[in-house]
This record gives C-alpha cells, sequence and structure tokens, in this order.
C-alpha cells in the first residue's frame, strides 16, 4: 500500500507540473537516463543535468533549479551552483524494487523563469549485498532404518533478495555415505531436496546431522546454511545377545533368603519395545531349582528363594531366555552354573557333664569344680576347636587326655570377703572361616569359713561418765565387726576380769550379744576418777577367733558437795565463832578469816563468799574470794560493842550448793583485848591444830589421788604404741577455800578443769556447764578447745 500511495502523490504532482507549463511556459520533451548502484555514499554524484539539459550555469540559482519527484526525491538533490545530481540518502535497490528486473527512478527537474519540466529516469543497478537464507535455521526428517535408497525428502528452500547473477545459484550438502541433494529448477525458484542413497542402520548410527549450504552467484559469492538433523526409527531386526553362553558364579550355603547372587545383563541394539527384554528361567529344569532360586523377569536379577544346603546339592544349572518386545519377539539364551561352597554353619556346643555350684574360699590351688565336654558338627578345620575363659576369674581350663575334654580348677587362693560369686564364662572357637563361638556361663558361689576375727574400728576406745549414774542401767557400749558371714560373723562379748580384791570390773556388766555395758554401782568423782578395762569379742565359727580392745574411762565430776566450813567451828561441830578485836582498831584491819572446802573441782568446787546478814553493813566488809573480814572504817563510841554477821559460803556449780557460818565480832577496850587475847592464845593453838590436821589430811588425800592417777597414766603410755596419754596435775589452791584443778590429756586433745583462780587467756566455753575451759597451748600458736 505504501508504494501505490507513493505513486499516486507522484501522478498528482506530475499533473500539476503538466497545468503550469500549459499555461506559463513550454514543455521539454527531452529525457534523460542515468545509471548507479545501490548503496553508494552520501554526496556521490549521478551526473551534471544543467549541462545534460542545456542550462546555462550562471542561471541556475535564479531560476531555482530542483528536483520536484515526490518522495523519490528525497534521495537526490541538484546542486544549484554547478547543476549536479548526487545521492541525498544512502539507496537499497530491494527496498525500493522487488523482483530482479530493472529498478527505476523517474524524477521530475523542474526550472523557472520560464517555467520548464525535465524529466529524468536513474537506474539502480544491484550489488551483491545479501547472502542467501532459509526460513529456518534447522529442519528435522525422521526415516526409518529400513527405508530404500532413491527416497527424496524435500527440503526448505532458501531466498536472496538480490537480482541477477547474484541470487541463489546452487545448494550444496556436507560430505556423507547417506544422502545427497537434488535440484529441482521451478521458474526462477531452484528447489533442493535431500535424497537417501545408501540404507540406514541405526544400531550403528541412530541421528544423522548433515549442513546444507544455499550459494549465490555473487562476487565474491555469499552463502546460507540450513542444519539438517536425520534420526533414524528403530526397527527389530537384532536379538538379544548374552555376553557369555555359560557363566559360573560361586555362593556360600545357608546364604539368606532373598540375596541377589547374579545380574543377567543381554543387550538388544533395537530402541523401544524391539529393545525392552525379559528374562525367564527354561522349562526343563528340576522342580527344586525353582524352590530354591527365582529370576526377575525386568532385571534379570537371580536371588535366593530357599535354603541353599551344601550337604543337599552343592551345583545348580539353570538355562535362561532373554526376549525382546518385538513383532515377533526374538529370543537369546545362555547358562548359569551356580557352585555352592560349603561354609563354617555349625557352631560348637559345650555340655556340662558334671559341676559343683559351691566352692569352699580355703580350697587349693587346683582343685576341680567342674567337668566339660565340646563338640562340634563340622569336620576339617570347620571342627577344629580351641576352648578358653573368656571372663578374669581365678580359675582356668585344664585339658585332659582325651580331645576337647576340660577340668575348670582352681589357679589362685579364693576369698569370699573380696568376691563371693563369680560368673565363669567359658568360649569354645573353632577354627572355621568365619570362626564361630559358644559361650558357656557357670554360676559359683564361694561359701565362708572362719578366716576373719571380729574387728573393733577403734582401740582404744574412751568413755567419759558422769559420776552418780544410776546403778544398773547401760553407760555405754562397744561395737566389733566380723567380715564373716552366718555363725562366722555371729559376735559375743564379755569382759576381762582380773579376779583381784579391787578389780573395778566386778562392778560392770556387759550385754553379750549388743555389747552394751552397764554399771553395777554409781561412780564418785572424788573417789575414782578414771579406770580401764578390756573386752573380748568372739565369733561363732569352729574355731572361733577373738580380738579384744582396751576401754579407758573418764569419770567427769557433778556438783554433788555442798561446800564444808573449816573455820570458824566452835567445840560442839557448829560454824560459829566470836572474834574481839579492840575498839581502836583502824579501817581494813583483819577481824578474822572464814574457811572453807568443797570436794567438787572446777565451777563446782570455786567458793564465793557473801554477807548475809550483819547488824551494821558501814562497819564489815567480807572478802568475795577469800573470806577475809576486815573493818570498813574506825569504830565510834556510838557503835554497839557486838556485832553479828551471818557468811554464806556457796559453790558454782548449775545448782550451788552452800553452807553458812557465823562469826561474832565483840569491840573491847585494848586492855582487855589484849587480856583476851593472851587467854585466847592456847585455846586457838588448839583449833588452829585441829584446823591444821584437818587441812594436811585433806590434802594428803588429794595428793594420793595424783601420784595414782599419774602412775596409772604412765603405766598406760609405756604399754600401749597408741598416742593415748592421760597426766592428772593437782593443784592445791588455799587462800581461804580449798579448790582442785585437774588437767589431762587424751591422744591430741588436752583437758583442764579449773579451780577458782583462772589463768590469765582462758575463757569457759559455752554449754560446758561452766567447769571446761579453752587453755592456751603453750606448745604452739593454736587455741585447743579442752573439755
Amino acid at each position: 500500500m505504501g508504494s501505490d500511495k507513493q505513486s499516486r502523490m507522484t501522478e498528482y504532482a506530475f499533473v500539476f507540473h503538466l497545468a503550469l507549463l500549459l499555461f506559463f511556459g513550454n514543455q521539454a520533451l527531452a529525457q534523460i537516463r542515468y545509471a548507479i548502484p545501490e548503496e553508494v555514499r552520501e554526496g556521490t554524484v549521478v551526473g551534471n543535468v544543467a549541462k545534460d539539459l542545456g542550462l546555462e550555469i550562471t542561471s541556475l540559482t535564479e531560476r531555482r533549479l530542483r528536483v520536484v519527484s515526490g518522495t523519490k526525491g528525497t534521495f537526490f538533490e541538484v546542486n544549484q551552483d554547478n547543476g549536479a545530481l548526487h545521492i541525498h540518502k544512502k539507496i537499497d535497490r530491494e527496498l525500493l524494487c522487488h523482483g530482479s528486473g530493472a529498478c527505476l527512478m523517474e524524477l521530475k527537474i523542474l526550472v523557472e523563469n520560464p517555467l520548464e519540466m525535465h524529466h529524468i529516469v536513474v537506474e539502480i543497478t544491484d550489488v551483491n549485498d545479501n547472502s542467501p537464507s532459509f526460513p529456518e535455521k534447522e529442519q528435522v526428517f525422521e526415516i526409518a532404518e529400513h527405508t530404500l535408497p532413491g527416497k527424496r525428502f524435500q527440503l526448505h528452500t532458501a531466498r536472496d533478495p538480490d537480482a541477477g547473477v547474484n541470487s541463489i545459484r546452487t545448494y550444496t550438502l556436507t560430505s556423507n555415505e547417506h544422502f545427497e541433494v537434488d535440484i529441482r529448477q521451478s521458474d526462477e525458484d531452484k528447489i533442493p531436496f535431500l535424497v537417501l542413497k545408501k540404507s540406514l542402520d541405526r544400531e550403528k548410527k541412530n541421528k544423522h546431522t548433515l549442513l546444507v549450504t544455499a550459494v549465490d552467484g555473487g562476487k565474491p559469492p555469499k552463502s546460507g546454511t540450513l542444519n539438517v538433523s536425520i534420526i533414524v526409527l528403530d526397527s527389530n531386526d537384532n536379538r538379544p545377545m548374552f555376553s557369555q553362553e555359560i557363566y559360573q558364579i560361586e555362593i556360600q550355603e545357608n546364604i539368606p533368603v532373598g540375596t541377589l547372587i547374579f545380574k543377567m545383563n543381554a543387550t538388544d541394539p533395537d530402541e523401544g519395545i524391539n529393545g525392552e527384554i525379559e528374562y525367564s528361567l527354561g522349562k526343563t529344569l528340576k522342580k527344586k531349582v525353582y524352590d530354591i532360586f527365582e529370576l526377575d523377569k525386568l532385571t534379570g536379577e537371580i536371588k535366593v528363594k530357599g535354603k541353599v544346603d551344601y550337604e543337599e546339592n552343592d551345583v545348580y544349572k539353570l538355562d535362561v531366555e532373554a526376549s525382546d518386545k518385538g513383532a515377533p519377539p526374538l529370543t537369546g539364551e545362555c547358562r548359569v552354573v551356580i557352585k555352592i561352597l560349603d561354609v563354617n554353619d555349625n557352631p560348637p556346643e559345650i555340655e556340662i557333664t558334671s559341676l559343683s555350684n559351691t566352692v569352699s574360699e580355703d580350697s587349693k590351688i587346683g582343685t576341680v569344680i567342674s567337668l566339660l565336654s565340646v563338640t562340634d558338627k563340622d569336620s576339617g578345620v570347620n571342627g577344629k576347636i580351641i576352648s578358653n575363659i573368656n571372663s578374669n576369674v581365678p580359675f582356668e581350663l585344664k585339658p585332659s587326655y582325651k580331645e576337647n575334654i576340660y577340668s575348670v580348677v582352681t589357679k589362685e587362693f579364693l576369698n569370699r570377703e573380696q568376691v563371693s560369686h563369680y560368673e565363669i564364662t567359658i568360649k569354645a572357637t573353632d577354627c572355621g572361616e568365619p570362626p564361630l563361638s559358644t559361650f558357656k556361663t557357670l554360676n559359683i558361689r564361694i561359701s565362708d569359713v572362719n578366716d576373719n576375727s571380729p574387728f573393733f574400728s577403734q582401740n582404744p576406745i574412751e568413755f567419759y561418765l558422769v559420776e552418780n549414774n544410776a546403778a544398773g542401767i547401760s553407760v555405754f557400749s562397744v561395737s566389733a565387726t566380723d567380715n564373716d558371714l552366718n555363725n562366722n560373723a555371729a559376735i559375743a562379748y564379755q569382759i576381762v576380769r582380773e579376779r583381784s580384791q579391787h578389780d573395778i570390773t566386778s562392778f560392770l556388766n556387759i550385754n553379750s550379744e549388743t555389747g552394751d555395758i552397764s554399771a553395777l554401782k554409781s561412780f564418785d568423782f572424788e573417789t575414782l576418777k578414771t579406770f580401764q578395762f578390756q573386752v573380748v569379742a568372739t565369733d561363732s565359727g569352729a574355731p572361733s577367733l577373738s580380738s579384744n580392745v582396751t576401754v579407758h574411762v573418764f569419770i567427769l565430776d557433778q556438783n554433788d558437795n555442798a561446800p564444808v566450813i573449816l573455820y570458824p567451828v566452835s567445840s560442839n561441830g557448829s560454824a560459829e565463832g566470836v572474834e574481839e578485836i579492840p575498839r581502836n582498831v583502824n579501817a581494813g584491819h583483819l577481824v578474822t578469816k572464814v574457811r572453807a572446802y568443797d570436794a567438787d573441782i572446777g565451777y563446782n568446787g570455786w567458793l564465793l563468799f557473801s554477807l548475809q546478814e550483819v547488824t551494821a553493813h558501814s562497819l564489815f566488809g567480807l572478802d568475795r574470794y577469800t573470806g577475809q573480814i576486815r573493818t570498813l572504817r574506825s569504830f565510834t563510841e556510838t557503835d554497839e560493842a557486838e556485832h553479828k554477821l551471818l557468811i554464806l559460803v556457796k559453790d558454782n556449780g548449775n545448782v550451788s550448793l552452800s553452807a553458812t557460818a557465823t562469826v561474832v565480832v565483840k569491840l573491847v577496850e585494848p586492855r582487855e583485848a589484849f587480856a583476851a587475847a593472851d587467854v585466847k592464845s592456847a585455846s586457838k593453838d588448839d583449833e588452829d591444830n585441829n584446823v591444821t590436821f584437818y587441812l594436811m589430811i585433806t590434802l594428803g588425800s588429794v595428793s594420793t589421788l595424783f601420784l595414782i592417777s599419774i602412775i596409772v597414766l604412765i603405766a598406760m603410755q609405756c604399754s600401749k604404741s597408741t598416742d593415748y596419754t592421760s597426766k592428772y596435775l593437782q593443784e592445791t589452791n588455799y587462800d581461804g577455800t580449798l579448790c582442785h584443778s585437774i588437767q589431762y590429756r587424751s591422744g591430741d586433745k588436752r583437758y583442764m578443769l579449773v579451780g577458782p583462780r583462772m589463768s590469765i587467756g582462758s575463757t569457759i566455753v559455752p554449754g560446758s556447764h561452766a567447769n571446761t575451759l579453752v587453755l592456751p597451748d603453750r606448745r604452739g600458736t593454736s587455741t585447743e578447745v579442752l573439755k
């Protein structure tokens, strides 16, 4: 449509210009023809129209020489300076003209003054600027392999826009042995054909790739290519083939059911259903073969279907067929020979012919506890057996004179207290490949013998017993252990008695079964402070075994003694006395000193003095610790001549005990006082002698007890290798009262019961009933808690 519209516009312009020439000037009848090739550069001169039309060069501008040929005129321009016609825009002949005929462009040249119209024809000549091209890049043919030679297959026709000799001249084909190209001339077109010149074989080559080339006649020639693919279609012309006629395989007996033992692999070079293969067993085999083996018809896998036993049959022969699915199907055959290999499929058997389940722990080395035999149903190497004990036990296998007969004997001494039960695992292994093993476990119990004495976890044993215990009840207990069993571990306790006159054990009784020790009397700390004895623990074995332990008993003090007034004491034994002092004495004068004694020790024996009653509190004072009574001031005339003082003496026990003494102080004139002093001196001497006598007895008793304790503890220390010492140190601190401090050492602990004068740095331990102190250890830097 575009070219028709352009032609109509050209005709309209031509009519318009013709009308102008009729009315205004003369018509120009001359026509000029030029020829120029396509695709030349812009500005290329086609010809000099002014010169060819006979126009004067100098008047061209004035006469407005120009091209008025419509749209085609845009390709050309006239130079008004020299009248040359040149290319204004590049020209493509194939776009302007179709076909192989001459391509002519008619131009109209217009000049004015006078108005003239001139016709010019420009021929666009062809150049070989286009290559042949196919409508598709690739063409595919499917050809059956049984197609006969001479069969023709039309190829795509190539197109070339160029004309004349530049158009398509011929077709060529890549060299091959099966195809050639043939060209048929149709009018101006050349139609190519692919011709089969040799039969195809898909099994050799299933696809052929060719290259068809279209060549034009240009110089140099140009070409276009077409890829041609030939797919060879199959036909069933090949039977399935096995790689061997006979296959030989070996399998072991007892192979698991379902095991793949062989895979058939027949090949068929055909494709599709012609190459699909199905396998089957021959129809003439023994029935047993079908029970033991099966063949998968699709995969060709031969699997075990039943039990394979070498002892039943050592070889099987299977005929296998392979068929394709062509029409008609083709078949191939082969034979599979399966050889069965014997394997070690019978484990050894262990038979216990004699067994002692219980063995005494005092059995000698080499004692026989069991007899056994080992057998194996296999023969040869598979039936040869190696036996041993597989666990770490004090037993071993001892072979007999006959093969595979063994006895189990002890190889070490037994100890029930360490191991009371053994599991003996006997392993029998044959020499097959792989070896098979059998295990047998013997449960052996070790019986007990009385080979362990009773044992005390601590020796010696220390007990602390508070005095005034209730007679007849348990005060402490001993306990021993025995690692044996039953009667061998049943322990009876008894106290070792010396049968002497002063044997303290006569007051002790022990429960023979529990070891509880009871005291038959109440102990008094002031009489007995410590004692020791031995306890024997005996088991019930045959013969019995025993061991003893030394028991140290320390009596602990209680506040069971009230203070005793030593002075003043009257002739009738009451704690009363009369003291006469001069009226003219000064303040601080010693009137008298109250003396008292407490048989207890520590805080229980620590005495304190206090005034309970006094006629004049401003006259007399009493020292809390010494019992000294002194005047607080000088006497006056208004003071009474006689004063009565009631002194309370009490200890420091938890429940304190006390005693009272009465002192009557009489004030006399100095002369009477001296006379009275002479009269009283005699009686005073007697009283002092009595007091001194009592004091000596008391001190002697305490010293005797102290020496006895020292001797006993030294003897204990020398007789024992353990770090056990006990020392008693008794101090008599008499300053108005008699007090005691006893200290002793037990093992690595030091104990001290103190009197009223405590050493510097000692403190009372809370909860110790106020009679236990922490005594600084002078031997080291650490402080010990003394109990």
